[in-house]
């Protein structure tokens, strides 16, 4: 199977670019040049050419995600397998080669490799936070005024599908994922309707939850979630997006499966997009557990979201 290595974008088609721009760029992302009038490229702070892809279309939708992978060669095993593109050149700014395949619901997932890497945008350093025991900020300061964030890079992405034992099926047997943690209903001990899966890179540190897949009655994505610095770029960028004139989702909070702390907003065009800082990472040892709990429960503490929140 082919070696997944980062999630590189995801994409979308809206009636109106520079509506998702004016959003894009106060939650912290950057026009990409090879921007058009047809499509928009946002890019992030990281070395992604670009993160988020607006197809100008005449109603909102969710096309899929992309998936870089670590060498050529996987692109030629994912080409072997059924349903999938040849190896084809990209047609996005960037270049590099991928294979365009599908889920069983139709959603794109696209593996990409040798995409050019742009040089990172500076960042401010992350805050030192002193707790109780560790001091770690020593005649130092905290000076965050109200400002959008800059994103750092896209983490996760979450899936409904329609046959989740079918759609995981179908994502492993082309990637290297591993099971982080599990839904299952609120109350019941079973069956398995959602699964967090990460990369297997071995004892490489990887993000908790690299993609979430959920049983659902209707198909598409639940949302994008971006990271940021730190708990202060999470606040004043919440802050700045209200000032602008947006209404949030749900947060501030910290959630329970991966333990970030999330922000939820939801772009012009009704996709729901998240800022978080300070995840769990794992390596390949990790074992997953159950969650068997409401939409609300899923959240430690802070604004939690409604029942019908995963629905």
């Amino acid at each position: 199977m082919a070696t997944a290595i980062d999630a590189a974008q995801v994409t979308y088609e809206a009636p109106d670019l520079e509506l998702m721009e004016k959003f894009l760029t106060a939650f912290g992302m950057t026009k990409v040049e090879g921007s058009d009038e047809n499509t928009l490229y946002m890019r992030g702070t990281g070395t992604q050419h670009h993160i988020h892809t607006t197809r100008k279309a005449a109603k909102q939708r969710f096309i899929g995600a992309s998936i870089e992978v670590a060498a050529r060669k996987d692109l030629d095993e994912l080409a072997a397998m059924p349903g999938s593109s040849p190896v084809r050149e990209a047609v996005e700014p960037g270049g590099g080669l991928e294979v365009v395949m599908h889920t069983p619901d139709g959603i794109e997932i696209k593996a990409i490799w040798g995409r050019e890497k742009p040089e990172p945008l500076k960042d401010r350093e992350p805050f030192a936070f002193n707790n109780i025991r560790d001091k770690n900020r020593v005649n130092g300061t905290v000076r965050q005024g109200v400002a959008p964030c800059t994103i750092a890079r896209l983490g996760h992405f979450v899936l409904h599908v329609s046959d989740h034992d079918a759609t995981l099926a179908w994502l492993k047997a082309r990637f290297n994922f591993l099971d982080s943690d599990y839904f299952l209903p609120p109350g019941e001990e079973g069956p398995i309707v959602g699964t967090f899966l990460r990369l297997d890179l071995g004892e490489q540190l990887v993000d908790h939850h690299f993609m979430l897949v959920l049983q659902s009655d209707w198909v598409g994505v639940h949302h994008a979630a971006y990271e940021v610095t730190d708990l202060d770029a999470v606040m004043s960028s919440h802050d700045f997006l209200l000032q602008e004139g947006y209404t949030p989702d749900v947060g501030v909070g910290r959630h329970l499966l991966g333990s970030q702390v999330f922000d939820y907003w939801k772009d012009p065009f009704g996709f729901r997009i998240e800022h978080y800082t300070d995840g769990d990472v794992v390596d390949a040892s990790h074992q997953p557990g159950k969650f068997n709990g409401t939409a609300s429960e899923t959240t430690q503490w802070g604004n939690r979201p409604p029942l019908e929140f995963f629905q």
